[in-house]
C-alpha cells in the first residue's frame, strides 16, 4: 500500500500554484454568470498510471469548497485511452478557474508515476529495486516521490536532511573516503551511510571503511559484476549514471541491489488527460 502524501504539503503546494495562476482573480471566468453551474469529466487520452488525485481535489476545494468530485479511478491504477477518470460539478466560474492548475498536477504526477512503473516493471524478474533521486522539480519533491511510489518504484532519501550520501566533492573536502565515513558514524550514529564511487579502487576503500551502501557511478557492466563479487554482501550496491530502458535489464542482471534513475522525475512527460465540460441541464 503506497503511503499517502502529507496533507499539509499537498495544501501548501496547491496554495502556491493557485496564487501563481489565479493571483487576484480570474478575469475571464468573471464573464460567466455567477449562478451558472457545470459538470466536467476528466478523460485519459493514453495508457498510464494515475497519480495526483489529492492535489487535484485540493485545487478545486481551495478555489471553491462546494465543488463535488467523484473518482472512477484511484492513484496507482492503470488507466486506458478514453477512460473516464472523474467527474467534477460546481459553479462554472470555479471549475473554469481551477481546471488548468488541477490538470497540471494530475498530468505531471501521472507522468512521473507512469515512467516509474515502466522502469520498475522492466526489472521485476531480477529482483533489483528502482530508486528515484533528488533530481526533482523544485518545490514538488514530496509530490514526485509520492508519484514514484504510486508507479511501483522506491524512494531514495527525501533530501539532504534524512540520509548521508558521500559524493566526490565530500570526499575531497573530508580528505578520504575513510575520513568521511568515520565522521558520519561519529556525528550521526544510526543513520545509513552511502558512498559514491567511480572505480573499483574507491569501492575497495568504501568497503574497508564500512559503508552501508556503495554507489557505482557510471561503472561498466564488467566492473559492476566485479563489484558484486568483491562486496559479497558486505554492502548493498547501487548502480547510477545514464540509465535508460535500453541498458536497464543488463545492469540489473549484474546483481546490484538498486538502480537509481533521475530520469523518472527529471525528464518529465505529462500523461495526456483532458477535461470535457457541459452546462448542468444542457
Amino acid at each position: 500500500m503506497t503511503a499517502a502524501p502529507d496533507p499539509a504539503v499537498v495544501a501548501a503546494d496547491v496554495r502556491r500554484a493557485i496564487r501563481e495562476d489565479i493571483g487576484g482573480g480570474d478575469l475571464t471566468a468573471g464573464l460567466i454568470p455567477a449562478e451558472r453551474r457545470m459538470v466536467a469529466t476528466v478523460i485519459s487520452r493514453e495508457t498510464g498510471i494515475l497519480c495526483g488525485t489529492p492535489w487535484f481535489d485540493q485545487v478545486f476545494h481551495q478555489v471553491d469548497p462546494g465543488v463535488a468530485i467523484t473518482w472512477a479511478a484511484r492513484d496507482g491504477e492503470r488507466v486506458q485511452p478514453e477512460q473516464e477518470i472523474c467527474t467534477v460539478e460546481g459553479a462554472a466560474r470555479s471549475l473554469l478557474s481551477a481546471e488548468r492548475t488541477a490538470l497540471n498536477f494530475l498530468q505531471a504526477l501521472s507522468g512521473t508515476a507512469t515512467a516509474a512503473n515502466g522502469f520498475a516493471a522492466a526489472v521485476t524478474a531480477e529482483g533489483t529495486r528502482i530508486l528515484d533521486t533528488r533530481k526533482t522539480l523544485p518545490g514538488l519533491r514530496h509530490a514526485q516521490k509520492y508519484a514514484v511510489r504510486c508507479g511501483g518504484a522506491d524512494n531514495h532519501r527525501q533530501g539532504l536532511f534524512d540520509g548521508i550520501l558521500i559524493k566526490e566533492n565530500h570526499i575531497h573536502a573530508a580528505g578520504s573516503i575513510a575520513a568521511a565515513v568515520a565522521a558520519a558514524r561519529k556525528l550521526h550514529p544510526g543513520i545509513s551511510v552511502e558512498v559514491e564511487t567511480e572505480h573499483l579502487g574507491e569501492l575497495d576503500e568504501a568497503l574497508a571503511a564500512g559503508a552501508d551502501i556503495i554507489m557505482l557511478d557510471n561503472y561498466t557492466l564488467d566492473d559492476m559484476r566485479e563489484a558484486c563479487r568483491r562486496s559479497a554482501g558486505r554492502a548493498r550496491l547501487e548502480a547510477s549514471g545514464n540509465v535508460d530502458m535500453d541498458t536497464l535489464q543488463n545492469i540489473a542482471a549484474t546483481g546490484v541491489d538498486f538502480i537509481s534513475i533521475g530520469a523518472m522525475t527529471k525528464h518529465l512527460r505529462a500523461l495526456d488527460l483532458s477535461m470535457r465540460f457541459r452546462t448542468v441541464g444542457g
